[in-house]
């Protein structure tokens, strides 16, 4: 009866895991370049045998994982919006060093150099910031990142990839901290960039409201059903001591 309890102690945190990715999903639904945060659960048998000599299976806590999916683009027109084309970030040099995005809203400061909305350098390939001329007018940028101003070739926009299932943190601007080090992507097949767009969320808000609804169901399910074992454990206690 113990067992049951824990298992659905288990269940209980598991969702409540599950809720709170949901409820970060729904508050960036309309973050640019934002990627909705997934749960991964496994099941973990108990190596303590019950006299039925059955198995009990228990829920992880479950291990975060970003989507993979790509979010929609937006025409905007400004020719310091960008957008990725493919499995590949924009990379941004932070205070907390080298920070992955997919979100392009980028401007030019007074002295020329390409930075977010934050204020973060935007990096070139060899990982340095990208300098402009402040007095060249708007950029032309090609599909591998070219940055053209008065038909001269003046920088390039870098893309990086990284193994995001390693390990990562969130950062400003839908940004990511990747444990395994980001690399300039070389070959562009299949990726690039999109002058004058910006990625939206990729984060389908039915599908979170749905999943929302069906978590909040099971939890309470399962709220009600540890009530009952409790109470029948309860019970049981009541009954053993007064024979």
């Amino acid at each position: 009866m113990q067992g049951g309890i824990n298992v659905s102690l288990s269940s209980q945190i598991a969702l409540e895991r599950r809720l709170t990715t949901i409820a970060d999903n729904m508050a960036n639904l309309n973050t640019v370049g934002f990627r909705g945060t997934e749960v991964k659960f496994d099941e973990v048998l108990s190596s303590t045998e019950n006299k039925l000599n059955a198995k009990v299976a228990f829920v992880t806590q479950g291990n975060d994982y970003l989507s993979s999916d790509n979010g929609g683009l937006q025409n905007t027109g400004n020719p310091l919006d960008f957008a990725v084309k493919g499995d590949a970030w924009f990379a941004m040099n932070t205070p907390a060093g080298m920070v992955l995005t997919r979100d392009g809203r980028f401007a030019m400061s007074e002295t020329g150099q390409l930075i977010s909305t934050r204020g973060y350098p935007v990096l070139d390939a060899g990982g340095a910031p990208i300098q402009l001329n402040p007095n060249g007018g708007d950029p032309v940028v090609g599909a591998d990142g070219t940055i053209f101003q008065q038909d001269k070739q003046v920088g390039a926009i870098g893309l990086y990839s990284a193994d995001v299932g390693k390990g990562y943190l969130r950062y400003d601007n839908s940004g990511i901290i990747t444990t395994q080090t980001p690399q300039a992507v070389v070959n562009h097949s299949g990726t690039g960039v999109v002058q004058g767009h910006v990625e939206q969320s990729n984060v389908n808000g039915l599908r979170e409201m749905t999943q929302l609804i069906e978590v909040s169901r099971a939890f309470e399910s399962i709220a009600a059903l540890t009530s009952t074992s409790e109470e029948s454990l309860t019970d049981a206690i009541k009954t053993l001591g007064s024979s």
